[in-house]
């Protein structure tokens, strides 16, 4: 997804150098992300940071002049959210998928100790705007799940028939977050591959320990501590 807001000075200023210790793993929803994240963390000595737990904090801190997209999602309803608009609508108005407040996650990033490395994830870690901060290419892998996988990840944990649930038409609410995802991985797939950056495909057929073993590889990631 090209990620439409620009870096602040002050990000350009930490620029690559002050992240080298940094990791991203960014990707499609319900790839696993978090989890996959957790347990590489308690095995590798890493810190984590969720782009998802920062997500209130930076729409407090991102006013509207800056952040136009979030703040309008959060001024309609539920049902202007996920039933009225199509899945393209949908995946060009929302403020995270254009990259509004990211250089507010970056600031965070640029705050913390540096003492071990940090494994940011989230949807929120768009190629476009990673690109420009590693030092490396083994720095960021972005998960891609199948349709099939998304599916059957959110029937079991239910995340996307939560938000549906709160609509006047929670099947079609569903079916078109779906559709938005969807749309949205395929974007992740190509700008992936456009920067010449780490991908992994995530499908049912494989499990969470061999997911967390390619992302540990992709990432280079060699006993406890390392960087």
């Amino acid at each position: 997804m090209r990620g439409q807001a620009r870096l602040s000075p002050a990000v350009h200023r930490g620029g690559a150098a002050a992240l080298r210790h940094v990791r991203w793993l960014g990707g499609g929803s319900g790839a696993g992300k978090s989890t996959t994240a957790r347990h590489l963390a308690a095995r590798y000595g890493l810190r984590t940071y969720s782009t998802d737990e920062s997500m209130a904090d930076h729409v407090r801190r991102c006013p509207p002049q800056r952040c136009p997209a979030l703040h309008a999602f959060a001024a309609v309803d539920r049902d202007e959210r996920w039933v009225h608009r199509s899945p393209e609508v949908m995946l060009e108005t929302f403020g995270w998928f254009r990259g509004e407040a990211f250089d507010l996650l970056v600031e965070d990033l640029l705050a913390l100790p540096a003492d071990r490395p940090v494994l940011v994830e989230g949807f929120r870690v768009l190629p476009d705007l990673v690109a420009p901060l590693l030092s490396g290419p083994r720095q960021a892998v972005w998960l891609l799940p199948t349709p099939r996988f998304r599916r059957a990840a959110f029937t079991s944990r239910g995340g996307l028939w939560e938000i549906a649930g709160r609509t006047s038409d929670p099947p079609r609410a569903l079916e078109n977050l779906l559709e938005r995802d969807r749309l949205f991985t395929d974007l992740l797939r190509g700008d992936v591959a456009r920067l010449g950056l780490q991908s992994l495909e995530v499908d049912v057929d494989r499990g969470e320990q061999d997911l967390e073993q390619r992302v540990a590889a992709a990432l280079g990631l060699r006993g406890t501590g390392t960087g």
